[in-house]
């Protein structure tokens, strides 16, 4: 893995105590998330170990009690079923818990360019809701989702956007990343501090007003 994105721990999304049904060899494998920068994993548990659901494991650099190796990256599409599942429970979960970090979002995301901002990025977002998110935080930041909903007219549930959006950049595909690790490898170059790319870090500098 990229050193700057080092897991420490990781949650199962999917255990496979005798691999792929594809596969030639019929070696248990573990698919997972890491916790710090959502990156999507397979690991490989140690002989006689097993795991469960939404356990979490150490996959640190010091002696690992249950995981052997980490295989490598893993992309959406390569998920099990159950895994995808289980990825969406987690996000939704995260969400919650975290809302805090979630609403900052909200309250320092910044431009793209001087004609899309990253808050246009969110489904159901346009310029109108853009807009009205810009001039209710500059009077007073965000304290919660509910807060958003309540100080910017006819706004989608912010919980359910954050969430959406989550979930289409962990299938991949998108030009920019605003909550998850990129994927691919060839996009982290651009990887900013909510693991992907750093549109809201700047505010609203450059950014034309219309």
């Amino acid at each position: 893995m990229n050193g700057l994105f080092k897991e420490n721990s990781a949650i199962i999304l999917d255990f496979l105590p005798t691999g792929y049904a594809s596969g030639f060899k019929k070696e248990p494998v573990a698919q997972a998330i890491g916790e710090d920068f959502l990156t999507l994993l397979e690991l490989t548990p140690k002989p006689n170990v097993s795991f469960s659901l939404r356990e979490k494991v150490y996959i640190g650099k010091d002696e690992r009690d249950k995981v052997q190796f980490i295989k490598g990256r893993i992309t959406f599409d390569k998920l099990t079923a159950t895994a995808r599942n289980e990825l969406e429970a987690y996000v939704k979960d995260r969400v919650q818990e975290q809302e805090a970090k979630y609403v900052e979002f909200f309250n320092k995301a910044g431009p793209i360019t001087v004609r899309q901002h990253s808050l246009e990025l969110l489904p159901n977002i346009g310029k109108k809701h853009m807009w009205d998110i810009i001039n209710a935080r500059d009077k007073k930041p965000f304290e919660s989702f509910k807060d958003i909903e309540q100080r910017v007219a006819l706004m989608p549930d912010p919980r359910k956007v954050v969430i959406e959006r989550m979930m289409d950049e962990f299938k991949g595909g998108e030009k920019y990343y605003l909550f998850i690790r990129p994927p691919a490898p060839k996009t982290e170059q651009h990887e900013g501090r909510f693991g992907g790319s750093r549109p809201f870090q700047n505010r609203d500098r450059g950014f034309r007003r219309r």
